[in-house]
This record gives C-alpha cells, structure tokens and sequence, in this order.
C-alpha cells in the first residue's frame, strides 16, 4: 500500500509539471492558455492527490502491515472469508436469463419486461431461501 500512495505521489508531481509546461508550451505556440488541455492535465493531478492522500489515509487506520506488501509473506497470508457460495446451485443461472429476458423486453417489445420482472423476482427469492427449504434446509 506504501508503494501505491507514493507512485500517486508521483504522479501528482510529474502532472503538475506536464500542466505547467503544457500551458507555457500553449503561451508560446497559440498566444494564449488553451484551457481544455490546461484543466484536463491538472484535474487529473489533482485526483491523483486525492487518490494517494485516501490510500495514505487508509494505510495509517489499518493498524499494520498487510500481507501483500511484506516481501517475507506467503500467498495464504492474504486469503481472507470471501463469503459463502453454492457450487451446485441453478438460481444464478436462471437470475441472468431473467434480466437477459428484462433487457431483451426493454430492446424488443416492453411487453416482456414485466414477464421478465417476475422471472426475476421468483428467481431472486429462490436463491436468497434456497437454504431454507429441501436437503440443504437448516
């Protein structure tokens, strides 16, 4: 994360010079600022700013090290609970072919929307309960 705040840093610094040689290079050839170049270049210098200042920000309030900027870390180190997910389960699959039906509705005829609407909410309740009901149940 140190190495990310500072390579905004950077690049905060190499913006800031690219705007001010742009506008002088600007001055020179055109006689005056040419500001869409001006003010793009500089915006974003200014969002690198805010980028590293964040990271900075975030990397004091985490209290340590993490695992991926330690040289000495393995791979496991930064494994974290991702959530838990149903190998065997059809209702994501069904999930996208009701909104695929939703958007073909919205391209093709509105009238399928409102069959795709319902596709997606019986859909969407069944993944949400499907741990409630049949072998898997608790």
């Amino acid at each position: 994360m140190r190495a990310n705040t500072n390579l905004f840093w950077i690049l905060f610094g190499f913006f800031i010079v690219a705007d001010a040689a742009y506008s002088i290079w600007s001055l020179i050839y055109y006689g005056e600022v040419e500001w869409v170049g001006t003010l793009a270049i500089g915006l974003t210098g200014i969002m690198s700013a805010f980028i590293a200042f964040y990271l900075g920000k975030v990397m004091s309030s985490q209290g340590g090290v993490l695992p991926e900027d330690r040289p000495d870390a393995n791979i496991e180190d930064g494994d974290a609970e991702l959530g838990h997910f149903s190998p065997w389960s059809w209702w994501p699959i069904l999930l996208a072919g009701a909104v695929a039906l939703c958007f073909l509705g919205v391209a093709a005829g509105l009238w399928i929307v409102p069959i795709g609407l319902a596709c997606v909410a019986i859909t969407l309740v069944g993944w949400v309960y499907e741990y409630y009901r049949g072998n898997f149940g608790h």
